[in-house]
């Protein structure tokens, strides 16, 4: 079998399996198109296959877009990482910590750095105390969207704000709503929505022109359906989760940390551009220097004990795994390789040292960095390795 037939079958399978309605891969070699594959449906019910164009939500994979975001105003001189959260988002000063004896305040003030390492002690909607505090705040905000409105991305952030923290800020990982609070200090930073900030700084001199918080009425034809797992197959999946799935109009609140759609050849531009440290077609978007702080590690020792152990063999950084330790990992990884997956299975990574970019877009919930994922990954490096 070539390695198109071996990629396609595992595809074909993954879709047999009901792991996914439908899937699309795309792997670049040194900024050429090496393989593109496709499997299964945009929309079962209507049997309209997966398509080149198809749009995808990217839940977390909106995080990477947005640590770019802090980079580029990093290096205009516009945002210090050491800066306090609270110079630009008055909601975290005097902050608390949660301890089983009570709540204490914070040993310093959280800094920007911390919501690039998610060492921020800021907390997604877990069953834990903090988590619970979290869980009750997106409620409210997805009570409101469901009547139409919303918080705003600097009200909502300047409520995170007023949460008490999960630990003590720099102290620990927890995977939360840093990403969102990011969101909200490059609108303020830039003095520009971010939304806004993100069009014109990424979207246009990329040409990522069905990247957005929203899809447009006359691109919900290649809008593909969101599924969750029953047992025995899959079920559209329509409910709002992290504040996010009404992409019918443009949003009050955007998410940094989970909000984005868009294409593989869209976010094929942005991985192309930091691939070439910052360069796209002869156009500068951010600085090799930029670039390459972005694509390291940050946690300390200290930290990285509380970092997920399904990540052995990676560091975290810039809301972005970074591969540190290849031979601790189940799976064929390099030495340097970063990037970052969504909650509905959509996965992206550059490695450097190969010169090789891996995109694939799928649309099912509590999916992430999947047994699908990870074999396509096996199945290309292996081959790409021995041609």
């Amino acid at each position: 079998m070539t390695l198109r037939d071996r990629v396609q079958d595992c595809m074909r399978k993954a879709v047999d399996n009901h792991e996914c309605a439908g899937l699309s891969l795309l792997v670049r070699v040194d900024g050429r198109e090496a393989l593109y594959a496709e499997a299964g449906f945009a929309d079962a019910a209507s049997q309209c296959p997966v398509r080149r164009d198809s749009i995808f939500r990217l839940y977390s994979q909106s995080k990477p877009v947005t640590a770019a975001a802090a980079m580029l105003l990093m290096e205009r001189g516009v945002i210090d990482l050491a800066d306090p959260v609270e110079k630009y988002l008055p909601g975290f000063r005097s902050q608390r910590v949660w301890t089983p004896e009570g709540l204490v305040p914070v040993n310093r003030p959280m800094q920007v750095f911390d919501l690039l390492g998610m060492t921020s002690g800021l907390c997604y909607p877990d069953g834990d105390a903090p988590g619970q505090y979290a869980a009750r705040l997106f409620e409210e905000q997805q009570s409101l969207m469901r009547s139409g409105g919303g918080m705003s991305t600097v009200e909502f952030a300047n409520r995170m704000g007023e949460l008490p923290l999960a630990f003590q800020p720099g102290d620990q990982f927890r995977y939360g709503t840093s990403a969102d609070v990011l969101g909200a200090v490059v609108e303020v930073a830039s003095g520009m929505p971010f939304a806004d900030f993100l069009r014109e700084a990424f979207f246009e001199p990329l040409g990522m022109k069905d990247t957005a918080f929203h899809v447009p009425q006359e691109k919900e034809r290649r809008f593909v359906t969101c599924y969750k797992r029953v047992p025995g197959g899959l079920e559209p999946f329509s409910q709002l989760h992290l504040a996010v799935g009404d992409y019918s109009r443009e949003p009050a609140f955007v998410s940094g940390g989970a909000g984005l759609v868009s294409t593989l050849d869209d976010y094929a531009a942005f991985a192309d551009m930091l691939m070439n440290e910052g360069s796209y077609h002869g156009k500068r978007i951010l600085s090799p220097a930029t670039v390459r702080y972005m694509t390291s590690p940050q946690l300390s020792d200290h930290a990285s004990r509380t970092y997920w152990d399904s990540f052995s063999g990676f560091g975290y950084g810039k809301l972005m795994r970074v591969a540190i330790r290849p031979g601790q990992c189940p799976y064929l990884i390099s030495e340097g390789e970063y990037g970052w997956d969504g909650w509905l299975g959509s996965y992206f990574v550059n490695l450097p040292k190969e010169r090789v970019t891996f995109l694939l877009m799928q649309n099912t919930t509590d999916t992430g960095t999947a047994a699908v994922t990870r074999k396509l990954r096996n199945i290309v490096l292996a081959g790409l390795s021995a041609e």
